[in-house]
């Protein structure tokens, strides 16, 4: 019908009238799916975090796997230095033939398992539900510890790191999918900071973990911390028994009914109050645009079959990048690329290097790379209240301006003064007070968005595929970061710290322009937020699909 009245308008219109009055009809639509706001559950940011415990005790309950992820990359820092460790790896000890060569494949090894988790984990999300794949990555995860733990020569220890990283990977990656699918859009970014929360909990208490064993006696000293990383794993598979379903998942799936149960139980409201009756009519019309599209798009792989099945996935992966999504698709993966490029895990993993170029003794380096990663935490803590009180694009401007203007006076200090710093104590100590500005500000901004932006851009039929984009790409540009650094600090000293000030002024520019608000939004209004849905056939479409469901809702409401 709305092909027939275009049809009849154009023969009675100019084509620059036609053209002029589709270009007003689709700015008109667009205005008013922004405009239309979202009738809150509560209030906004932690406040509505606090009001909701069952939602902030299921978003808990996933993040455990951040937490594991924190804990499995920061054990590793302390160990590669314990006396004990090295008795029993010879391999990675200063001195032997090619250490450098093994200790870096030994790290990189938990980086490249990760990486593949988070590529499969897109699929399975998909296929068995967000709340089994979690299952899943929890028993991989554990397979690797136990590997781990009981690692007696280099070989078991890798093949362990390799597992435990799958694990890692799949549970960074279906943590914030999950959370972005069942929070209210008013608290969603509060609670999406809970995985980095958890992550860099992790690595505070790996590290100071492992900083009290390396004085025990033996080979506890450090088997005891990879022992302990299998706690919160425990946790979280008891805890996958109280979460619920995804409703976007089941209504992905045709379970509508079970989808409504799930959002009242999230929301604890019952099905009938207005705003779950809104928002799940939103989801259902969100995947049924989304499922007709994808079926106009693809038709000769549509229905059974394995062979049509794989091309349905192919293909699915292969849309993350064509018209209608790349925009989304580029953010999601430009701010993991910017989060390692901005200089994070190099201060991270190798902290105590740039605390000696900035002159402190030995016992002061490993005390300070401690405290560095507590400074990170009380950031992150403070995104709690920012993400939704200043919105996502705020934090990620200020952060790359604060990050870059702290990287910039720790290079001119390092350069001037690192050839005799017993002589210039207070610049030493300066260079080290922006340091830990820096880890503020990272945590406070692009380390909570990083998590949060890809886990609610993408549409329901993308958004595990597009989360998974992301999540290997942070661990392929944490892997290189990993590689890139050393020499980096080696060779050109202060450069390392022009280099990552370059990247922060990069991701100035690339948030300026390129990043949207999401803050308050829906995840069914984000073709709206970023405008790439707004063909006339598909406004026509959309518009067709929300009448029919409305009229569906209104009947069975009269009823």
């Amino acid at each position: 019908m709305a092909d027939k009245v275009e049809a009849e308008s154009a023969s009675i219109q100019p084509q620059s009238s036609v053209r002029d009055s589709q270009s007003s009809i689709k700015g008109d639509v667009q205005h008013a799916e922004l405009s239309r706001q979202v009738e809150p559950y509560g209030p906004p940011g932690l406040r509505g975090v606090i009001a909701n415990p069952f939602v902030l005790l299921c978003a808990a309950c996933s993040t455990l796997g951040g937490l594991t992820f924190g804990y499995d990359q920061g054990v590793i820092s302390v160990t590669l230095v314990m006396q004990q460790f090295l008795d029993r790896f010879v391999e990675v000890a200063d001195g032997h033939p090619g250490s450098g060569f093994w200790k870096g494949l030994m790290t990189a090894m938990l980086e490249l398992g990760a990486f593949v988790g988070a590529l499969n984990q897109g699929w399975l999300a998909d296929k068995i539900s967000r709340r089994y794949s979690i299952v899943v990555a929890v028993a991989i995860f554990i397979v690797g510890s136990v590997l781990q733990t009981a690692a007696v020569d280099y070989a078991m220890l890798t093949v362990g790191r390799t597992i435990g990283g799958i694990g890692i990977g799949m549970l960074s990656m279906v943590a914030p999918l999950y959370i972005s699918e069942v929070s209210p859009p008013e608290c969603r970014g509060a609670l999406l900071v809970l995985e980095e929360f958890c992550i860099v909990l992790g690595i505070v208490i790996a590290y100071w973990i492992t900083y009290g064993t390396r004085f025990m006696d033996g080979e506890w000293s450090w088997r005891l911390p990879f022992l302990l990383q299998m706690v919160p794993s425990f946790v979280l598979l008891g805890g996958v028994i109280v979460l619920p379903f995804s409703p976007r998942w089941l209504a992905s799936k045709g379970r509508n009914d079970e989808a409504l149960q799930s959002l009242s139980r999230l929301r604890r409201l019952p099905t009938t109050d207005h705003r779950v009756q809104q928002e799940m009519l939103d989801i259902k019309i969100e995947v049924r645009f989304h499922q007709e599209l994808n079926a106009e798009k693809h038709p000769s792989i549509q229905g059974p079959g394995a062979k049509k099945g794989l091309l349905r996935e192919l293909a699915g992966w292969a849309d993350c990048f064509r018209s209608g999504c790349w925009r989304r698709t580029q953010v999601a993966v430009l701010v993991m690329f910017f989060q390692q490029f901005v200089g994070i895990n190099a201060l991270i993993y190798y902290s105590p290097t740039l605390f000696e170029t900035m002159g402190l003794e030995y016992d002061m380096q490993l005390l300070m790379s401690g405290i560095i990663n507590v400074t990170q935490l009380v950031g992150v803590c403070a995104s709690f209240w920012m993400m939704d009180g200043f919105g996502r694009r705020p934090l990620l401007l200020w952060g790359a301006a604060i990050m870059g203007i702290s990287h910039i006076i720790i290079a001119a200090l390092v350069g001037i003064y690192s050839d005799n710093w017993p002589a210039h104590r207070t610049q030493g100590w300066t260079s080290v007070a922006f340091l830990f500005l820096y880890m503020l500000a990272f945590g406070g901004t692009w380390g909570s968005v990083g998590w949060a932006l890809p886990a609610e851009v993408f549409s329901s039929f993308l958004r595990a595929k597009g989360v998974a984009l992301s999540t290997c790409g942070s661990w392929l540009f944490n892997f290189i970061i990993g590689l890139i650094t050393p020499p980096l600090i080696q060779d050109t000293g202060y450069g390392a710290y022009v280099f990552f000030a370059v990247f922060c002024i990069l991701a100035f520019i690339w948030a300026f322009f390129c990043v949207p608000e999401t803050s308050g939004r829906s995840l069914e209004q984000m073709d709206a937020v970023f405008k790439d849905n707004s063909s006339s056939a598909e406004r026509a479409r959309r518009q067709a699909i929300e009448n029919e469901l409305m009229g569906e809702h209104h009947s069975i409401a009269g009823a």
